[in-house]
């Protein structure tokens, strides 16, 4: 019968034996009775054992083998057909007859061992060698087998022969091997190895466990055979030279700390670490690689960004005319060379033009060449004589036209609708006074000083801080805060207000008619069809462009039509609304209808009367933070 060394099962062959290892243990996971490594295949134990620890192995396995001859023997010698005789041990013939060595007894030859490896399941030889010299008959007569019998080497009563094999086996303090030949005496030689004397020890204090065995290296009595063993292989592991758990060479890993069976282990579990290492070191280049490659595309789409940023920022300075390309006089300037250039001007025409500009800008006061006077004269006569689509109509006081030149075509509108709004200021008596030093309608240049003084007073510094204070000599746009802002600063009381969103579900603002329409019909006369009331022109700005609300008309089917002056329409179209054949096709420029204003805001400019000191001084602190009536 085999047994296996893993799980102590029994089985009758060794095809049995294979068959029960592949398919109980094959598969599952070990670990190393002898150290502390786990987690091992049955191959890989196997390998390991042999490996690792091939020396206790040995010694396991010689120990085996001597126990083995031991108790063979020890039963050779306690059967009644050998041991029992006292003559048999005792009488020399019975040694030296060639009968007695040729008997198939029990003492004609070495016991036949079978030992099976522990681990591997390999059969080891199923014999031991004799530990002596085979003996053979010079005459060749017949073959002299060794025997390997146990004696006494010391014995207190050695005259006296042994007269039973219990006194023979406990007299005995160092077992000893007689060889038996034919013509030579017995020869004695003693065991070597300590690991023999105790396995003899073991044999010999098995045999009568009368007498407690005692420990042949400090004599220490024992009361069993296992005490002794286990005293032995702790207190004298030094002298057996077997090691123990705690004299195992501890290969301990130095990246993590696992102690490893041997150095072949522990070389192999380094250099998993360091392919592991390798592993992570690659997926962190590749990381690394990642991320820089990602910064620089990044870094490429802000520089692509930035570009693209300030190439927009670029435009809008050249729109709004605060890419420092000069104002008003080189404005005009260029457009007088281009007109030359293109066969539209004459050299003389240049320079008269140019002369008459730098006059403008010494005088500051504008030289008229784009104003067009009595517009609303003509509208007034219009109205009264025809118009039957129109129920009533109210109109702002006098004031002239302005359109835009040659030295602000595309920036200039604000500042020509500041020149209606004046204009329309200078004919009324209430306002006369407060603009003594305006006798004359000033030029753009002039405007832009008058805003600059406002901004140096305090009004708006915000706004201020937009155009870095500097508005003369630039094409900046202006709007509806800077002309309340200089007209404030002529003591002139103005309001804002903010038509932030549509006030119709269309997009249209209903509500800026009712505005306009209610500010110029209060405190008017209701029984006439034309009202030329006395209220001043209203500043209109929306995005991008403004323009001035001179009136406002009541239509029969009671909808309204606003009249806006725009300083972008000529000079040439303005003058032939003064040809006395006005109908109502030459009056489309000027008519606005509410589906015709569909800008998401509007802002309007209202003068209302005049400011005292004191009520500028209020006006000037809160344009610290600038804020307009928003309707709705």
């Amino acid at each position: 019968m085999l047994i296996c060394d893993i799980c102590t099962q029994e089985v009758s062959s060794e095809d049995d034996m294979k068959s029960h290892m592949a398919l109980t243990h094959l598969d599952q996971e070990f670990s190393c009775p002898l150290c502390t490594i786990a987690r091992l295949t049955y191959d890989e134990l196997s390998f390991h054992i042999h490996a690792a620890h091939n020396d206790m192995l040995e010694a396991w396995i010689d120990l085996e083998n001597q126990c083995e001859v031991v108790s063979h023997v020890a039963d050779a010698m306690d059967s009644p057909s050998a041991m029992d005789s006292p003559s048999a041990m005792d009488s020399p013939s019975a040694m030296d007859s060639p009968s007695a060595m040729d008997s198939p007894s029990a003492m004609d030859r070495p016991p036949r061992i079978h030992t099976t490896d522990p681990v591997g399941d390999k059969r080891l030889p199923n014999y031991t060698k004799p530990r002596g010299n085979s003996l053979q008959d010079s005459s060749g007569a017949g073959h002299v087998q060794s025997e390997t019998l146990f004696c006494e080497a010391s014995c207190t009563n050695s005259s006296k022969p042994s007269t039973s094999v219990a006194n023979a086996k406990t007299v005995c303090s160092s077992p000893v091997v007689c060889i038996a030949g034919s013509d030579s005496e017995t020869e004695m030689s003693e065991v070597n190895s300590v690991e023999d004397d105790l396995v003899a020890s073991a044999a010999l204090a098995k045999c009568d466990m009368d007498v407690p065995p005692a420990c042949p290296f400090c004599f220490e009595v024992k009361t069993t055979v296992d005490e002794l063993e286990f005293h032995v292989r702790t207190e004298h592991a030094d002298l057996l030279d077997t090691p123990t758990k705690d004299d195992c060479q501890r290969y301990e890993c130095p990246m993590c700390s696992l102690v490893c069976a041997s150095s072949v282990i522990l070389e192999e579990h380094v250099n998993l670490h360091l392919e592991e290492d390798g592993i992570h070191e690659g997926a962190a280049a590749k990381v690394s690689s990642d991320l820089q490659l990602a910064r620089q595309l990044q870094d490429e789409e802000d520089q692509h960004r930035r570009a693209k940023e300030m190439e927009e920022f670029k435009k809008l300075q050249r729109q709004f005319g605060m890419d420092n390309s000069g104002g008003y006089r080189e404005q005009s300037l260029q457009n007088l060379e281009k007109a030359v250039a293109r066969g539209r001007m004459q050299p003389m025409d240049f320079h008269l033009h140019k002369a008459q500009m730098m006059e403008t800008l010494a005088t500051g006061i504008d030289d008229g060449r784009t104003k067009t006077s009595g517009v609303l004269e003509v509208l007034h006569r219009y109205y009264h004589s025809s118009a039957p689509e129109v129920n009533r109509v109210w109109l702002c006081s006098h004031l002239d036209h302005f359109s835009n030149s040659l030295g602000d075509k595309g920036w200039g509108c604000g500042f020509r609708n500041f020149q209606m709004l004046l204009s329309s200021l200078m004919t009324t008596d209430s306002y006369k006074n407060h603009l003594q030093g305006y006798r004359s309608i000033p030029c753009i240049p002039r405007i832009q000083l008058m805003i600059e003084d406002s901004w140096k007073e305090g009004f708006d510094p915000h706004g201020a801080s937009h155009f870095n204070g500097k508005l003369h000599g630039t094409k900046a746009w202006i709007g509806a805060c800077e002309i309340y802002c200089v007209l404030t600063s002529l003591r002139l009381k103005c309001r804002i207000i903010d038509f932030h969103k549509p006030s119709s579900p269309s997009g249209t603002h209903p509500l800026l008619f009712d505005w306009v329409l209610n500010y110029y019909s209060s405190n008017a006369p209701n029984s006439d069809r034309v009202v030329c009331t006395s209220k001043p022109a209203i500043y209109l700005q929306h995005q991008g462009h403004s323009r001035t609300i001179v009136g406002i008309e009541e239509r029969k089917n009671k909808s309204y039509c606003l009249l806006l002056f725009d300083p972008g329409c000529p000079h040439e179209n303005m003058c032939k609304l003064l040809k006395h054949n006005m109908d109502s096709a030459a009056l489309k420029p000027l008519r606005k209808f509410p589906g015709s204003l569909k800008h998401k805001q509007y802002q309007i400019v209202a003068v209302e009367g005049v400011l005292s000191a004191e009520e500028k001084a209020v006006c000037l602190q809160m344009t610290k933070t600038f804020k307009a009536e928003r309707i709705p």
